[in-house]
């Protein structure tokens, strides 16, 4: 079978009880993971790739090939800027891995293997799916389609939508929302919450317990925490993190959809681009719309309480490798004394936690004159506020 690393441990019982252990791994044992296995394979075409935001993706398909243990037909080129930087072209021979064991990545291209007269790929000036100019706006990596009735943006945000991150609507994945678009029944998220078993059963795939099952599960969705419909939303720029630092902020959907640039731009962890593009969302006519219309197909979002306790109203930011815990078990109990776990360093940051091997955060820290807590006294002062509860 396959195998990634090794684990080198000292073998004497006597030195192990010696050397002892932290509370995630022991001190006598350390694990070395194996260079990522590498593989050649042939680009036989790069189409691009409709995202949800209208982002374009170029897309390598490859020779299948058997790399760290699964077949691989196909990987993520990112973006026009990677494909030139790699200069990847139709017909090149390429060397594939896997980063982090996990996500095809090709490392490079064989030139001497190159076939004669290719050419350098040249990104689309219109989308595939819709036909609209493409746009490259200034200091972005890639060119979107900018049309919001784009069908291929459509099935996106409906995906992105239901999926477990988000919504979490159990049994809605891909083929059936796009059978759902193909057919009319849906064309935005709140028609979701208006199919019926009927609808379902004209569908491939379906029977009278399946379709009764899933117009359960959609029907289950319509309340939901704050935090998973701001994520479900789909806004740029927002993920599953940046939706909980709202979500706490504003508390209901309605503040949120109220607040101005200024007001976002104010939340800790919030920065000007982030502030920018959810404003700009949530007051166009499209966002208004969205949210108009979730209301109306009976979607309601759990009420977040801002958390109480001795660190309300400070941000902390973690960075480096804790030892006695996991970055999200730290960032809860941050939470459950009232902190925001916050993403980023500004002078608005109350406190930094360096771990083992820190980044940049650190430097930013201390050049703004932030408090700096190494581990030992981070875990000292959460057990002493967590006394004060």
């Amino acid at each position: 079978y396959e195998t990634d690393g090794v684990v080198v441990k000292v073998s004497s019982l006597a030195q192990q009880a010696e050397l002892g252990s932290i509370s995630r791994s022991p001190r006598w044992a350390i694990a070395y993971k194996f260079p990522p296995e590498e593989r050649e394979t042939v680009v036989l075409d790069i189409p691009v790739f409709v995202g949800r935001t209208g982002a374009v993706t170029p897309v390598a398909m490859l020779e299948p090939v058997v790399v760290a243990g699964s077949t691989v037909r196909r990987c993520t080129l990112h973006n026009e800027d990677e494909v030139a930087r790699k200069d990847v072209r139709i017909g090149d021979t390429v060397v594939l891995h896997k980063a982090g064991d996990v996500i095809p990545e090709i490392v490079r291209v064989i030139p001497e293997k190159r076939p004669r007269r290719t050419k350098r790929w040249a990104p689309p000036q219109h989308c595939p799916a819709c036909n609209s100019e493409l746009v490259r706006e200034p200091g972005e990596a890639v060119r979107r389609c900018l049309n919001p009735l784009c069908p291929a943006q459509r099935v996106e945000r409906l995906l992105h939508f239901a999926s477990r991150g988000a919504m979490n609507i159990e049994g809605l994945g891909p083929a059936v929302i796009e059978q759902l678009v193909e057919h009319g029944f849906v064309t935005e998220a709140a028609d979701l919450f208006g199919v019926t078993k009927e609808q379902l059963l004209t569908l491939e795939g379906f029977a009278d317990r399946s379709a009764e099952k899933l117009v359960q599960s959609i029907e289950q969705r319509k309340r939901v925490p704050l935090p998973r419909l701001i994520t479900a939303l789909g806004m740029r720029h927002v993920g599953d993190h940046t939706a909980e630092v709202l979500a706490q902020h504003f508390g209901t959907l309605d503040a949120l959809a109220a607040a101005t640039s200024e007001e976002l731009l104010a939340v800790e962890g919030i920065g000007e681009v982030v502030a920018r593009d959810v404003a700009a969302w949530l007051q166009s006519d499209e966002g208004r719309e969205v949210l108009a219309n979730l209301r109306r197909a009976g979607v309601e979002a759990e009420h977040t309480e801002r958390a109480s306790g001795p660190l309300s109203g400070q941000t902390w930011v973690l960075t480096g490798t804790l030892d006695s815990m996991t970055r999200p078990e730290a960032e809860d109990r941050i939470r459950a004394l009232g902190g925001n776990p916050g993403s980023s360093v500004s002078r608005k940051t109350h406190t930094v936690v360096a771990g083992a091997s820190p980044g940049s955060k650190l430097e930013k820290a201390r050049r703004l004159g932030v408090r700096v807590l190494e581990e030992d006294a981070f875990l000292a002062a959460l057990e002493e506020l967590e006394k004060q509860r």
